[in-house]
């Protein structure tokens, strides 16, 4: 088993940092696109055959250094009874959206292990194949919230200032069911969880204190003993209070260099990223460059992981990708 992900996710790596990416089975990958075009992506999620396929994928053309479960942040609200569907070149849907603030006190979960078993049997398949750690995820509140509202974050905000109370009795239904959720995967094999907070930018200051750092706390928190990593958009800006919630690793983005962020983090929180996800549909030589910039201000660095800022884009060149895989996999660690 290749441990360099689990050895710097708990800031022990002695080796060359470990690198995965997200969205690292997508749709950049040849392989990803001819599979869609045989089936939905409704159909990859919800069947645990498919799904394994697709994780495999990127593995058949790039030696990653650990694996992360193919389904989608937003599969949680099938527990609540509804549907979720993934419209041709549009961005998922959730149905019926909550269009009022009386339905959330009519919103009830329903067991989380029986609505979401084809996630728990996707990773019992998983686990056995691979030779690298699996990592499982979810969303975090807010970021589910905006899809489940219609009129998204900017309704989602009106509903913050209208009535913070209802809003946060939302929150605390969806963070209970994902924290059962996340436990379930654990329990099913996954060795880390990365927790998407995507939509927290939308969100002013105070209430990012208030919306989406105590529920991102509480998540953590309910998870000792599994390594957790935080992602949300902006967190270059927000590296103090996402630290203050003592994750295992704090995924940033690229609006500050690694370095900067790695002297301003304990070195007791492992840092991952911040490669600019939009580099990898440049040529491979100017990724190249980059690369070769970050990893040598890295060097020496015990809890660091290579990736990105975000997830890999449709437009990113699979030459590109390769590029930046190997000179982190020929790369050393020592001062």
């Amino acid at each position: 088993m290749n441990d360099l992900f689990l050895d710097a996710l708990s800031c022990k790596n002695q080796g060359r940092p470990p690198v995965w990416l997200m969205r690292q089975a997508g749709r950049y990958l040849p392989s990803y696109r001819a599979l869609r075009q045989k089936h939905t992506l409704s159909e990859l999620f919800h069947t645990p055959e498919l799904a394994l396929e697709v994780t495999h994928l990127p593995f058949k053309v790039l030696d990653l250094d650990a694996a992360i479960l193919f389904s989608d942040i937003l599969v949680i609200v099938e527990v609540f009874g509804l549907k979720l569907v993934f419209p041709e070149g549009a961005s998922p849907q959730v149905i019926p959206p909550l269009t009022s603030l009386d339905q959330i006190k009519k919103l009830v979960a329903f067991s989380v292990e029986e609505k979401l078993a084809y996630v728990f049997e996707i990773i019992r398949l998983l686990r056995p194949t691979l030779k690298v750690p699996l990592i499982g995820f979810s969303g975090a509140p807010f970021t589910i919230a905006t899809y489940m509202i219609e009129g998204g974050a900017e309704q989602l905000n009106r509903w913050i200032q209208e009535d913070p109370l209802t809003v946060k009795e939302l929150f605390d239904k969806i963070s209970d069911a994902l924290i059962e959720y996340l436990h379930l995967q654990v329990k099913s094999g996954v060795q880390a969880i990365q927790i998407f907070d995507s939509w927290a930018n939308r969100l002013s200051y105070p209430d990012f204190l208030n919306y989406s750092l105590p529920y991102l706390q509480k998540m953590v928190e309910a998870l000792q003993g599994t390594p957790v990593i935080l992602f949300c958009r902006g967190s270059s800006l927000l590296f103090e209070e996402l630290a203050s919630l003592r994750p295992a690793g704090i995924s940033f983005d690229g609006e500050k260099s690694m370095r900067e962020l790695r002297s301003r983090v304990s070195k007791t929180i492992a840092v991952q990223g911040n490669i600019p996800n939009i580099l990898l549909s440049e040529e491979p030589l100017v990724v190249e460059k980059t690369v070769k910039i970050l990893l040598e201000e890295m060097r020496g660095e015990t809890g660091f992981i290579v990736n990105l800022s975000h997830g890999i884009l449709p437009t990113a060149r699979l030459e590109s990708v390769q590029r930046l895989v190997d000179l982190v996999r020929c790369s050393r660690n020592a001062l």
